[in-house]
Formats: C-alpha cells, sequence, structure tokens
C-alpha cells in the first residue's frame, strides 16, 4: 500500500477544512484506510504489495478483500470460499462506493454471526425507505431522496442476485453486486451502513460535484482526527483480543483412546454425537 499521507491521517500542525456530506450514499469513495485499517487491526493478514492495491485475508483464511481502482469496473471485491453449509460468494463495489457504507459489510466480516434471522430490508424500513415489488420475483427499496437503491431480484431459472447503487443528475455513481449465495446478514450489515441517517466527513476538495449532497463546512484539528481513527482502531483491536482470548479459553478435547471393546457396539456408541 501507499505510504503516500492522505488528509487526516498523516501528521498536520494545523486545522483543515472538512466537510460534513450528506446523504453518505453520495459523498463519493473516501479514504480506503477506513477500511483496511479496521481488518489489519482486527487480525487479518495484509497481502498487499508495496505501492500496490489492497489485499486482506480473513485469520482463517476463508474470506478475502482487495481494492483496485484501476480494474474493470474497478473498485472493491470481496469473497469467500465454501465452508458447508454456505457456498462460495462474492460481492463487487465500485470505487466510487463510500468506504462507510462498504465498512459495514466488512466489518461485519470481523465479528460473530447473530443468532438471530437477519432480514436486510428492515434497516431501510426503518429509516422510510420506500420498498416494493417491481416485477416478478423483483423486489427493491428506494432512498427517500430516489438518489440510492437496494434491488432483489430473481430470474425465472431461479438465479437470484442482489444489487445497491446511487446515482447523481451526472448519472450512476457506483454500484453493488452480491451473488446469489452471499451470506444474509451481510447483506443486513451492508444495508444497515447503507440507510444511516449519519453524515460522514470528507476533507476540502474531496466533496463529490453535484448539487443533490447538503454539506457543513468544519475546522478539524489534528488531534481530533487522530482521536477518531484511533477510536475506530482500538474497537477492531478489543474486538480482535476478545476473539483471541475466547479461543485460547476453550477447554481442549481429545479424542478417547481405544479401549479393549473398541470394535464392539458398546465401544463405538462413545463416538457418537
Amino acid at each position: 500500500m501507499s505510504k503516500r499521507p492522505y488528509p487526516g491521517w498523516g501528521p498536520s500542525q494545523q486545522a483543515q477544512q472538512h466537510y460534513l456530506v450528506e446523504p453518505r450514499h453520495l459523498a463519493g469513495g473516501g479514504d480506503v484506510r477506513h477500511i483496511t485499517e479496521f481488518l489489519r487491526h482486527s487480525g487479518w493478514k495484509d497481502h498487499s504489495l508495496r505501492g500496490g492495491t489492497p489485499a486482506f485475508e480473513s485469520p482463517d483464511r476463508t474470506v478475502r478483500v482487495g481494492y483496485n481502482p484501476a480494474g474493470q469496473p474497478g473498485g472493491w471485491t470481496i469473497s469467500g470460499s465454501a465452508v458447508p453449509p454456505t457456498p462460495e460468494w462474492h460481492v463487487s463495489l465500485t470505487a466510487q462506493t463510500p468506504v462507510e457504507i462498504v465498512a459495514g459489510l466488512t466489518d461485519a466480516l470481523t465479528r460473530p454471526r447473530s443468532a438471530h434471522a437477519p432480514n436486510p430490508w428492515a434497516p431501510l424500513e426503518e429509516q422510510h425507505w420506500k420498498t416494493k415489488r417491481l416485477q416478478y420475483h423483483t423486489f427493491t427499496a428506494t432512498s427517500p431522496d430516489n438518489n440510492a437503491w437496494l434491488r432483489y431480484q430473481q430470474a425465472m431459472d431461479g438465479q437470484a442476485v442482489w444489487m445497491a447503487g446511487a446515482r447523481t443528475e451526472h448519472g450512476l455513481t457506483w454500484q453493488a453486486v452480491f451473488s446469489a449465495e452471499t451470506p444474509m446478514h451481510l447483506i443486513q450489515a451492508f444495508s444497515t451502513s447503507l440507510a444511516s441517517p449519519e453524515p460522514v466527513m470528507r476533507p476540502r476538495g474531496h466533496v463529490p460535484p453535484t448539487r443533490m449532497v447538503r454539506t457543513t463546512s468544519v475546522s478539524v484539528l489534528p488531534h481530533q482526527l487522530s482521536a477518531w481513527q484511533q477510536t475506530r482502531i482500538n474497537t477492531a483491536r478489543a474486538a480482535a483480543w476478545a476473539r483471541n482470548s475466547w479461543a485460547a479459553s476453550r477447554p481442549r478435547t481429545r479424542a478417547p483412546r481405544p479401549g479393549p471393546h473398541a470394535g464392539t457396539r458398546t465401544g463405538q456408541s462413545r463416538f457418537r454425537r
């Protein structure tokens, strides 16, 4: 990864002009380190080449996250290996997808899955997104400003896909595509971040040129930026420490040694689940 300073992530001696941008789905891509630093401090393996594009792998080697703005179409790729009962899955998000929205999904990859049944539509409905059925097995939710959407579409042959995106007066801004096998709790994590009413911060010169966003100018001191960034890193570290501590404290079970009657029905019954 490039070590070039980015506003807010490097040392500075004076206040910097930033803007709070809303709605977040039109805020532009943002700083990729919002995602990569969280993954790194969550214990993910950094496979990025020096000066190259970011590439991370989960501790159990089942999920990979990469970013390549120069690709076609360019942006984020997130893929999961087949781990029964979950088959292989894939997500792609174009480069201008706001990092805070992408982080809704990537942060969820670092946390245990909730026991509750996921519902990707619920966070959108809570924030007054309009949901409707468009045609056969096609459902969509649209933001209050009509400029962002989440859609589920199932073809007649049974193939299904989830899609999301946003647009301005200049056309399509970003797009996300989720394979049908993408775990539903990850789609809900994405939709929760997508629907969040909280504005996101962008440095001067990084606010998209559109009349469809509202901005609030703020003057931010370097130590304030550092504190906010460190809080997010500390959250990742604490969660990683808790997971490792729990794993280390689990009692290790060993299979019993075969006894003199291991071949009998009584001996076999001890290994039944």
